[in-house]
């Protein structure tokens, strides 16, 4: 009897370690392709694809098999790019605090591994979207080259202008989720694209004000690095100023969108504006961040409530 129980412990204990290993691993993929991200693009990826669908009066439900592969294509070439990112910016990962414990820097995981990883990534997502449209697979390697090229290999560490030159690749995502339904020009994917390039510099530069000393220290020369915070609150204001115009080029999506919409810009205006007389320039910061987090996701599903009323 107790070598049935001892058996049974064993097995339990076996179970347990596998299902650790498995939750380990997990974890590790997550933090290297950075799902977190993956899963914010894929939100204005099904936007743009969803308002493609509507302009162009076809129905949703009659091309899901454009929808899987234009949504696993474009997570995994999101993906594979992040991994990419992680293999090269493993040097200096290791002076912050957020990305100290990847594996790329901790030597959980091969460097070259997570390199292959995010080759195979990319090129799977590519042929996944070229089950879509061959615009929607050029508009996907257009991101992966800037995203990887442009801003990680090049800009992000001699120029204070990367975040602009990374705002591409991050405006692209919703771009590939049009063309993959409609690869003709249209002001709609423009208008998206412009959204999510005049987003990205007052999130990050949000983020960089947060994490100044550790860009510092990994040697990145982020504005609020170079500049100092008074110049990055000013840059982070026009930026966000720019965007006040660009809701009604979609004026087609409706009144209630419209003032949705007006209604976040003008909100993240004031709270920008209300920076300059805040002393507490770190909290300010914080509170600019989580608005951008929010505006995105409320603004995209704004866009696809606005076409089912």
């Amino acid at each position: 009897m107790a070598e049935l129980k001892a058996v049974h412990q064993d097995a339990a204990d076996a179970g347990h370690r596998s299902h650790v290993g498995v939750k380990a691993v997990w974890r590790e993929l997550s933090s290297v392709v950075k799902i977190g991200i993956v899963n914010s693009n894929l939100i204005t990826t099904f936007a743009g694809m969803w308002l493609a669908f509507y302009f162009a009066g076809e129905h949703f439900l009659e091309n899901l098999h454009i929808v899987f592969f234009a949504l696993f294509g474009a997570a995994l070439v999101i993906a594979g790019s992040c991994a990419i990112n992680n293999y090269i910016d493993r040097d200096i990962d290791q002076y912050m605090e957020r990305t100290k414990a990847r594996p790329t820097v901790t030597g959980t995981m091969d460097p070259r591994r997570v390199l292959w990883l995010g080759i195979g990534l990319v090129a799977i997502g590519e042929m996944s979207l070229l089950m879509t449209t061959v615009t929607a697979a050029v508009v996907g390697l257009i991101g992966v080259v800037t995203y990887v090229f442009l801003y990680t290999l090049w800009t992000k560490r001699h120029y204070t202008l990367n975040t602009v030159v990374g705002s591409i690749s991050g405006a692209v995502p919703p771009v590939i989720g049009w063309t993959a339904v409609d690869p003709n020009f249209h002001i709609v994917p423009f208008i998206l694209f412009l959204i999510m390039f005049l987003w990205q510099p007052p999130h990050f530069l949000a983020l960089a004000m947060r994490r100044c000393e550790e860009y510092r220290a990994a040697g990145i020369p982020m504005l609020p690095v170079v500049h100092g915070f008074a110049m990055t609150k000013r840059q982070i204001i026009v930026w966000v100023a720019c965007l006040l115009p660009l809701p009604f080029y979609l004026f087609s999506l409706g009144v209630p969108f419209l003032i949705v919409a007006t209604l976040l810009n003008v909100g993240w205006l004031l709270l920008g504006l209300w920076g300059l007389k805040m002393k507490d320039d770190i909290k300010w910061a914080k509170w600019m961040f989580v608005y951008s987090l929010n505006y995105l996701t409320i603004l995209f599903v704004a866009m696809v409530i606005a076409t089912i009323w």
